[in-house]
């Protein structure tokens, strides 16, 4: 039986259209609120239909120090071109943060399954 861990897919975002890509600062101060924006297709656009699409995007944040990550963010895309109506796969939200870590990014596609990409953050 495989581990959950080998299902998941990685690449460079800027040539795999299935990769999230983490858009925060690599320093913050303790306790300073910042915008984490994560996203899909920055470079090469995914479909966004029926048949082909990106259903989600969660983000994890684990501290050094800690044995287990936190779930910080989790986006759901629902409107795949029904009655003409298209979600962006963009998800934004707001973090603070205590000590320095990694950002991790999960993203799915109906089609091509689990991609991860991740980020270090440092607290200052």
């Amino acid at each position: 039986m495989s581990k959950f861990g080998e299902l998941l897919q990685s690449g460079d975002w800027k040539g795999e259209k299935h990769v999230p890509v983490i858009h925060a600062p690599e320093n913050v101060g303790v306790d300073e609120a910042f915008e984490l924006q994560v996203s899909i297709g920055d470079e090469i656009s995914h479909p966004n239909t029926l048949e082909h699409h990106i259903a989600w995007i969660k983000v994890f944040f684990k501290p050094e120090k800690s044995k287990f990550p936190v779930e910080v963010a989790d986006f759901a895309f629902r409107a795949h071109g029904e009655y003409d109506v298209v979600t962006d796969y963009v998800g934004k939200t707001e973090l603070t943060l205590k000590e320095s870590g990694t950002l991790y990014a999960l993203s799915y596609c109906n089609i091509h399954g689990l991609w991860e990409n991740s980020q270090s953050i440092q607290v200052k």
